[in-house]
């Protein structure tokens, strides 16, 4: 079974209707693994279409939704690999910012691609950070800046690693409208990412380093 009909709920951004279809096919029998691939299928063609720029950020908002909505149902019945204590990515916005959209959409993908994720929130200080990496054994923490004037708290937070003698043991990866590559290596990030499904491609090569 590929579960077609799910990718393309997905593709369709049928946020109302996803989660009790997927009911419905665990109730059938239906392998969670096989269900998530379907998903993790449509989010893909989400993310190309989004990339052509067929679809936009509303889009992209939405299949995120769609995808959280689908993933609720699934969460209990996908066996967590032992793998998962390693793979932990923390996600955060830094101190003094409140935007969350692309690090929502960021945190969907990450979770359609089976890794752990512990999200920080919003209005994160370099102090939560550093302890969620230490008690989570992270080995990614994202950071979102979307303002001018917060961009700079994430050199805080490299340097809180720092000083807390963890930042040789995990990257660093950033996102926001005011970054860019260079900016980010600046402020002692390991990658920049230009979007949600950058950050995802970014993110897989930082763990394969």
């Amino acid at each position: 079974m590929h579960h077609e009909d799910l990718s393309q709920m997905l593709i369709n951004l049928e946020v109302d209707d996803i989660a009790d279809r997927v009911e419905e096919k665990l109730s059938n029998g239906a392998e969670p693994q096989e269900i998530l691939e379907a998903l993790t299928r449509g989010m893909n063609e989400v993310g190309r279409l989004y990339e052509e720029n067929e679809y936009f950020l509303p889009e992209l908002v939405l299949a995120g939704e769609t995808m959280k909505e689908a993933f609720k149902v699934l969460k209990p019945y996908l066996k967590v690999g032992d793998a998962s204590e390693s793979s932990a990515i923390i996600t955060a916005t830094v101190q003094g910012d409140t935007h969350d959209i692309g690090k929502n959409i960021l945190i969907t993908m990450l979770l359609s691609g089976g890794f752990e994720v512990i999200d920080l929130g919003t209005d994160c200080s370099a102090d939560t950070i550093v302890q969620s990496v230490r008690e989570h054994k992270a080995r990614v923490v994202a950071l979102s800046a979307l303002l001018t004037t917060t961009m700079r708290e994430i050199s805080n937070v490299n340097q809180a690693l720092k000083e807390a003698g963890l930042r040789d043991s995990i990257k660093l990866i950033v996102g926001g409208a005011p970054l860019s590559e260079n900016l980010a290596k600046e402020l002692g990030a390991d990658a920049y990412g230009a979007d949600a499904i950058e950050g995802v491609r970014k993110i897989r090569s930082l763990l394969e380093e």
